[in-house]
């Protein structure tokens, strides 16, 4: 079956100035993304997971740099970008992230519907009450019930399984080709974390998205990718269907994030 490659990472190599130092966090790496398809970056803290897709979207810190190597979207090499300007027609338009805390990616003093309007207003071009309407029918495919009521209500009025269901309604109302999921389970208790997977899979299927998520929980990824990506020192060691990885893992690496596995 012939995939459509929607994003192509080739060589990259991510720096950092620190402290007068100058450190290499992303070695090499190289990757390709298909369209349509579930892909899981595993790898534990530290390794470069989100400093990687960071750079999809410019959202590196002011201290980092991308060094040399490509980044392919769409057939534009992004990583030669260096204007808040030209990032802005790829963040949030075409490649999304929720982050992983809930509570900070939210403002306390804006209530939940305004900050969700905001990414409608700004991306789909609507206003008013179409744009209102708009907002309720996502908060309502994120599955927060009572949404009308719900839209005029703060941060803080939400438990954290529901705040990380607004965060993501935020990512999708920006209509998005590719999805990144930064973790986004790990401040949750078990049973949200499963609502929220499944929550991701539908709308993967509605908005016929690309996903990445990035992890370090191997029941995450058993669940919900279709290719994993081992990343250990900056470098993308070994990348397969999950069940390649899980079965027949070939670096020593991956065989030692499976085996510590309560």
């Amino acid at each position: 079956m012939d995939r459509k490659t929607i994003l192509s990472v080739k060589e990259l190599v991510i720096k950092f100035r620190l402290r007068g130092r100058v450190l290499t966090a992303i070695r090499e790496a190289s990757l390709e993304l298909y369209e349509g398809e579930s892909l899981a970056i595993v790898g534990e803290s530290g390794s470069g997971k989100t400093v990687l897709t960071k750079s999809f979207m410019g959202l590196l810190d002011k201290n980092g740099w991308v060094d040399s190597g490509q980044i392919i979207y769409r057939g534009k090499d992004v990583a030669k970008y260096r204007s808040e300007k030209e990032w802005l027609n790829i963040r949030g338009k075409e490649i999304a992230m929720v982050f992983q805390e809930p509570m900070t990616s939210l403002n306390p003093l804006k209530t939940i519907g305004k900050q969700v309007k905001e990414a409608v207003v700004l991306h789909q071009g609507l206003k008013g009450e179409t744009a209102k309407k708009a907002v309720i029918e996502i908060l309502n495919d994120v599955g927060i019930t009572d949404s009308e009521r719900r839209y005029h209500q703060y941060p803080h009025e939400f438990s954290g399984g529901m705040r990380q269901r607004v965060v993501i309604a935020i990512a999708v109302a920006c209509r998005p080709q590719i999805l990144i999921c930064d973790e986004p389970t790990t401040a949750l208790d078990v049973t949200i974390q499963a609502q929220i997977l499944q929550l991701l899979k539908e709308l993967k299927k509605k908005y016929h998205l690309t996903t990445i998520y990035i992890t370090h929980d191997l029941g995450v990824v058993a669940n919900v990718a279709d290719r994993v990506a081992v990343m250990y020192a900056g470098d993308i060691v070994e990348i397969g269907t999950a069940e390649e990885v899980f079965y027949n893992g070939q670096h020593p690496y991956t065989w030692a994030l499976l085996s510590s596995l309560p």
